[in-house]
C-alpha cells in the first residue's frame, strides 16, 4: 500500500446484468490530497464513486480502507467508516428543513429529547462556513439550486469525514460560490482530509487538483500530476479525439436576414420587466447574467410555462398569443428545460416514451403506432448519439450526457422552427459538448433559430452571434459579433456599461 492511500480500488470490475461499466480500475486516494477524476459521461466516474463510498457493491476486486479489504453494505457503512459522497443529483428531503436535512439519521438529543436550539446552532456554523445565508427553518423546496447545493456541502462538512467525494458539485454554482467551495477544499487537504472530485470545467480541475485521473469506457486511460497535463491535453485524453475546436465556426449573421421572433416589453411578474429583442432566421441569440437576473423566467414566460404578458409577440412577422406551452409548440417554438431530471424526461420510463410524449399526435391518434415510434427512436440515436445499453433502459440509468441528448432529441420530435435552450451543456462532458454545439449549428445552418441560455461564460461567447445581457429582469445590453467579450459581458451584467439597447444601472 502506497505510503499515505486511505482508500483504493484494486482491478474492480462492475456491471449490471449484462452490460459491464468497469474494467479492472485501480485508484488510490491519499490523506491531504485532492485528486481530480474526469472523463466523458458514461465513462464510468459515477459508478467508480458509488463502489468507493458502499453505495454500489462492486462485482470483483477490491476496496481498501488503510490497506485493509472492506465491504460496504451500505452508503450508511461507507459513512461510518468517514467516506462521505455529495451526489451530483440533490439527495436532500424538500420537505423537511434545511436544518433536518443537516442532521437527518443523526439527530442530535440532550436529556432524553431532541436538542433543537443545539442542532440550529451547530447548522449556523456549518452554512456560515460555505458563506451561506439561509434561514435552518426553511424547506429545502423552497430553496433555489445553489442554495440547495450549499446544504449538501454542508451537510457533509457535518460529517468530519476522512474521505470526501464530490461529484460534480460546482454544476449549479456560481463562479463566486465555487470559489467559497474550493477555499474549503483547501482548508480540507491542509487538515488531512483525502478528497476525490469530479468536473466537467477543466480550469476548476487545475485550480484544485494534486492528481488527476482520467477515465474513458469504464476504465483509466491516465493517472498523473495536474500540473503536468494542459487542459487541452486533458480533454484529448477524455474522449480520445482532439476538441480543440469545441465550438463550430460562426458563418456570420446575413445583414438581411428575416426576423423569426420579434418580443416588445415581455413582463414575468416578479422575475423580467419590460424585455424587448429579435431572434433572426439562422443565428444564435446568447442570453446571459448572473444568477437571479432573470433569464430563465423570462424564457419560460415566453414559452407559456409560467405567467407572463407581452406588448406584442410576432412569430414569423405574425402577431401571437401564448398562452400555454401547447400554443408555443403550435408555433414552432419549443423550449428545452434546464432541469432535465424534474422537469424534462420521465426518469423511470424507457427511450421511446420519453422520445415522443410531447409530439405523439404524429405517431397516431386513439392508438399510437409503435412502429413508428421504435423508428423514430433508432432515428434519434443515430443523430444524436444516444448510448444506451438497452433501448427498453429507463431514462434515469443514462449518463447525464446521453439523457440531454435524449431531451434534446425529444424536443426536436415537435419540429421546431425557433428553439430556446436553457443550459443546454450542464453538467455534461466536454465531448457531448462538443457534439450539442455542433447540432445547434447545424439547425441555424438550416434556417432555425436558437436562443441559449447559459451560466458558462465561454459557452455564450463561442456560440452566440449576438448576446442579450440580463441584470435584474432586465436587458442591459444587448452586444453584436465585435462586442461580445467577457469583460463586456461582465460590465453589463453588474451595471457597470451599457451596451447596444441597453442603459446604465
Amino acid at each position: 500500500m502506497s505510503e499515505g492511500v486511505v482508500l483504493a480500488l484494486r482491478d474492480v470490475h462492475k456491471s449490471f446484468g449484462p452490460v459491464s461499466v468497469l474494467h479492472g480500475v485501480d485508484l488510490d486516494l491519499r490523506a491531504g490530497e485532492v485528486m481530480a477524476l474526469i472523463g466523458e459521461n458514461g465513462a464510468g466516474k459515477s459508478t467508480t464513486m458509488k463502489c468507493l463510498a458502499g453505495y454500489q457493491p462492486a462485482s470483483s476486486g477490491q476496496i481498501l480502507l488503510d490497506g485493509q479489504p472492506v465491504s460496504f453494505g451500505s452508503l450508511h457503512d461507507g459513512e461510518e467508516a468517514g467516506i462521505i459522497l455529495i451526489h451530483q443529483e440533490f439527495n436532500l428531503a424538500e420537505q423537511l428543513t434545511v436544518e433536518q436535512n443537516i442532521f437527518l439519521g443523526r439527530e442530535r438529543v440532550r436529556r432524553g429529547l431532541l436538542d433543537k436550539a443545539g442542532m440550529r446552532r451547530r447548522t449556523r456554523d456549518y452554512l456560515a462556513r460555505v458563506r451561506c445565508d439561509i434561514d435552518p427553518d426553511t424547506p429545502v423546496s423552497r430553496l433555489s439550486n445553489s442554495d440547495k447545493q450549499m446544504v449538501e456541502i454542508a451537510k457533509a462538512f457535518s460529517r468530519e469525514a476522512r474521505v470526501l467525494i464530490m461529484d460534480e458539485p460546482t454544476a449549479v454554482l456560481t463562479n463566486a460560490e465555487a470559489e467559497i467551495l474550493f477555499e474549503q477544499i483547501d482548508s480540507l487537504r491542509a487538515a488531512g482530509c483525502a478528497i476525490l472530485f469530479t468536473s466537467h470545467k477543466l480550469g476548476e480541475v487545475k485550480r484544485i487538483a494534486d492528481r488527476v485521473t482520467i477515465m474513458r469506457d469504464g476504465a483509466v486511460v491516465h493517472s498523473g500530476m495536474a500540473r503536468d497535463m494542459s487542459e487541452d491535453e486533458m480533454a484529448t485524453a477524455m474522449v480520445g479525439r482532439d476538441v480543440s475546436d469545441l465550438y463550430p465556426a460562426r458563418p456570420g449573421l446575413a445583414p438581411d436576414a428575416p426576423v423569426m421572433l420579434r418580443v416588445e416589453g415581455l413582463e414575468v411578474p416578479g422575475h423580467a420587466s419590460g424585455l424587448s429583442f429579435e431572434l433572426r432566421r439562422g443565428e444564435i441569440l446568447g442570453f446571459a447574467g448572473l444568477i437571479g437576473s432573470g433569464r430563465t423566467e423570462a424564457m419560460e414566460g415566453l414559452c407559456g410555462l409560467r405567467p407572463a404578458r407581452t406588448a406584442r409577440l410576432e412569430i414569423g412577422e405574425r402577431p401571437v398569443s401564448l398562452h400555454r406551452p401547447a400554443d408555443a409548440l403550435a408555433h414552432g417554438l419549443c423550449y428545452l428545460t434546464e432541469d432535465r431530471k424534474l422537469r424534462g424526461l420521465l426518469l423511470e420510463k424507457g427511450l421511446r416514451v420519453n422520445l415522443t410524449l410531447q409530439a405523439l399526435a404524429k405517431f397516431g391518434g386513439f392508438l399510437i403506432d409503435r412502429a413508428a415510434e421504435e423508428k423514430a427512436l433508432s432515428r434519434a440515436i443515430t443523430e444524436f448519439d444516444i448510448r444506451a445499453g438497452r433501448r427498453d433502459m429507463p431514462a434515469g440509468n443514462l449518463s447525464g450526457g446521453n439523457q440531454q441528448k435524449l431531451l434534446l432529441a425529444k424536443v426536436m420530435q415537435s419540429e421546431p422552427t425557433i428553439l430556446i435552450v436553457d443550459e443546454p451543456t450542464r453538467g455534461i462532458d466536454i465531448g457531448t459538448k462538443q457534439q450539442i454545439y455542433a447540432y445547434l449549428r447545424r439547425l441555424t445552418d438550416a434556417g432555425h433559430g436558437v436562443i441559449v441560455v447559459s451560466s458558462e461564460m465561454q459557452e455564450i461567447i463561442g456560440l452566440s452571434d449576438r448576446v442579450a445581457v440580463m441584470r435584474q429582469g432586465r436587458i442591459a445590453g444587448t452586444l453584436g459579433a465585435g462586442e461580445i467579450t467577457e469583460e463586456t459581458i461582465v460590465r453589463l451584467a453588474m451595471g457597470l456599461s451599457a451596451g447596444t439597447n441597453g442603459e446604465a444601472a
